[in-house]
């Protein structure tokens, strides 16, 4: 799918209640994993110790942090929508979030994102997006939420 492109509070309006996009498939690596280990100081086995993931752990392979899959969502936002004419983004807020399901190690994910709403607070717009981590070859997503971001336009 191609990337959206918006330039003004108007032309996103009209895409409320729909699907902005997906994204493309990103695969996530145990080096990547353990990068966001030593970033984040959570360096817990089922995440950075594949034998012991494998022999003990519940998931049969050493899965991603949480927090890691929900770090990719700017870097899949910016592949479906490209918004113009900006002075600044802002990362309001998350609500509901809730994570269904671990991501394994060498898994693929992408993101899915709908225009729930959207208010002009006085120049500065209000946008709440449903999202949800698909899982290539997996029937539930990694997580589901909403997200909620503020735009100002030029």
């Amino acid at each position: 799918m191609s990337q959206l492109i918006i330039n003004s509070f108007e032309e996103f309006e009209e895409h409320i209640g729909e699907s902005l996009g997906v994204s493309d498939y990103h695969k996530i690596t145990q080096e990547q994993i353990n990068k966001f280990a030593d970033a984040t100081l959570d360096h817990q086995w089922i995440h950075t110790d594949p034998e012991k993931a494998k022999s003990e752990g519940a998931f049969g392979n050493t899965i991603a942090h949480g927090y890691l899959t929900l770090s990719l969502v700017p870097f899949l936002w910016e592949q479906i929508v490209k918004v113009n004419n900006l002075k600044m983004l802002v990362n309001y807020g998350i609500e509901s979030l809730r994570f269904a399901q671990p991501v394994l190690v060498d898994s693929e994910v992408r993101l899915h994102a709908k225009l729930a709403s959207i208010t002009n607070l006085r120049g500065t717009i209000k946008t709440e997006m449903d999202i949800k981590l698909e899982i290539k070859d997996q029937k539930k997503p990694a997580f589901t939420g909403k997200l909620v971001f503020l735009y100002h336009f030029k």
